[in-house]
């Protein structure tokens, strides 16, 4: 049990380090459609919580581990969910809130119940929509300083919300050439970065799997796109698939699945099944938070959410299988006999 633990810690420190490997293809095209900006916010927000977990150690008279890259991880993971053109305050009180509050507030590494880097980007998101809701247009260089006068737009995810049929081609979605997120646009890169953490044993793909299906799901049986709305699904099934997949690639839908729904500490650890079912939860809540919520982007709202019944849904597919551990075979009475 012990030598278990052992490599399961060993192998989440191991998950946080190559998860700030992976910042490195995001970044670079995030540096490719704005310029240098979104490099240098990335590498300040990762020097940030390298500080903020070298603080915690000093106040709290604790040793600091080098080989604990979570904090570093999380703060890339918000400065990844930010547009390219926020302020530096508006990142800066991000990381802090993530990894203070998130991250050490409840006691440190593996102790949070909440996904740090979510708390970090609800709190940007609550406290300044206006930074964190409008994106540039890609190609545009942004300066390295403070912007203005600088054209924003509200991105795919209100278009959606609003409605209306995106007209950016599926390629571009893939490649991430529309406004969004700095570091989740690139589904191409996103899925090389799962095969990368599938291959290295890093993530299962138990609750992302669920988490994409169940967004799928809801997308077709509930577009939003207002033609297809009450129509008989038969009907519009094409014009379905299609709005679904806008649903599933914006929104920072794939960078949550990857990044958000695979933190070790947060999601059920006991059982496959839990994983499965923290998915589908996440899954609807995300949907819900996208379709009724107030903010366009609801996958950070969503985690926080089903964190908090995470522990319940390990006690209770725990509770599942003993259960039919219990159940005797059919014909088991019989063969004894």
């Amino acid at each position: 049990m012990f030598n278990t633990q052992k490599l399961n810690a060993g192998r989440n420190r191991r998950y946080y380090v190559d998860i700030c490997l992976l910042g490195v293809p995001l970044l670079s095209m995030a540096y490719f459609y704005y310029g240098l900006r979104p490099v240098l916010m990335g590498g300040f927000a990762i020097i940030l919580g390298n500080l903020c977990d070298r603080l915690v150690c000093w106040l709290r008279h604790r040793e600091y581990r080098d080989d604990d890259w979570s904090s570093e991880s999380f703060a890339l993971l918000i400065a990844m969910l930010m547009p390219a053109s926020c302020d530096w305050y508006v990142l800066t009180v991000a990381v802090l809130a993530g990894v203070l509050i998130g991250k050490e507030a409840f006691g440190g590494y593996g102790k949070y119940p909440f996904h740090p880097a979510a708390v970090g980007y609800v709190v940007a998101a609550v406290s300044w929509p206006d930074q964190v809701f409008r994106y540039p247009t890609p190609g545009t260089i942004l300066p390295l300083g403070k912007i203005s006068n600088l054209p924003l737009s509200g991105g795919i995810s209100n278009m959606l919300k609003n409605g209306a049929m995106p007209n950016t081609g599926m390629l571009d979605m893939l490649l991430g050439n529309y406004a969004g997120p700095m570091g989740t646009t690139a589904v191409l890169v996103l899925l090389a970065c799962a095969v990368f953490l599938l291959v290295r044993r890093d993530i299962s793909l138990y609750a992302p799997a669920a988490f994409l299906v169940t967004c799928g799901m809801v997308a077709l049986l509930y577009p939003r796109e207002a033609v297809l709305e009450g129509a008989a699904v038969a009907q519009t099934l094409a014009g379905r698939f299609h709005l679904a997949a806008y649903e599933l690639v914006s929104g920072a839908v794939p960078f949550g699945a990857l990044f958000l729904a695979t933190e070790p500490y947060t999601m059920p650890r006991r059982h496959r099944g839990g994983q499965a079912l923290y998915g589908i939860l996440l899954g609807l809540m995300t949907t819900a938070f996208r379709y009724y919520g107030v903010y366009d982007t609801g996958i950070c709202f969503a985690v926080l959410t089903v964190d908090s019944v995470s522990q319940w849904l390990d006690r209770l597919t725990e509770w599942i299988y003993l259960r039919l551990q219990t159940i005797p075979k059919k014909g088991g009475r019989a063969n004894a006999q």
